[in-house]
């Protein structure tokens, strides 16, 4: 693999720092039409990773990746654990298949939103972290090899969790809402964007 650990290590770093900095955010989206633990559950998951920085970060990429999916499940809970953890072990075995970055980024992305989908039952359209991290891949393989890959990713994270507003939900808690959950940004889709964007703004740092 091409990335540095150290670029990984401070990659990780931001967006945990952003997805805990975002905590408050997530607990009001998911108060409107979830548990309201959201927020909660994210920021005990990447205070996890956190901890857990030195030893994820001395690591393979595809075993990191995994470190981190196993993390999640551990330690974030509700439904979120099982998904962004099924995300980053699925990312983790398609790595150990696949030799360069950023060439095989959206092929080991696409692993990570598969499992998703399979773990949910779900698919784009629900109202879910979905309809940010298809649109995400979908990016990742149109735009690959440009020069704004970085911004294209970026405002196409922001624009997809906005996108989740005037949905119905028809998954998770807030599908038992039915049209009462129109009107408000999945809080999934939103902290898939803090962690999209987070990345964006690493690499980017890293140019």
């Amino acid at each position: 693999m091409s990335l540095h650990p150290e670029t990984f290590k401070t990659l990780l770093r931001s967006a945990a720092e952003q997805v805990i900095a975002s905590a408050p955010e997530l607990t009001s989206l998911d108060q409107a039409i979830g548990d309201g633990d959201h927020g909660t559950n994210m920021k005990r998951g990447f205070e996890a990773v956190l901890g857990k920085l030195d030893a994820i970060s001395a690591q393979p990429l595809d075993a990191a990746l995994k470190m981190i999916g196993k993390t999640l499940v551990m330690t974030v809970g509700g439904a979120s654990g099982p998904l962004y953890g099924s995300f980053f072990l699925a990312a983790g075995e398609a790595a150990s298949h696949h030799g360069q970055l950023p060439h095989d980024l959206a092929d080991i992305f696409d692993s990570g939103v598969s499992a998703v989908s399979a773990r949910g039952r779900s698919r784009a359209g629900e109202k879910t972290m979905l309809d940010v991290l298809i649109p995400v891949l979908e990016t990742l393989r149109t735009a690959a090899g440009q020069a704004d890959l970085i911004d294209r990713v970026r405002a196409i994270a922001a624009e997809a969790a906005e996108r989740t507003a005037p949905m119905r939900a028809t998954k998770g808690r807030a599908s038992f809402l039915g049209e009462r959950s129109v009107g408000h940004v999945d809080p999934g889709a939103r902290s898939s964007c803090v962690l999209v964007q987070a990345v964006c703004a690493g690499l980017e740092g890293q140019q």
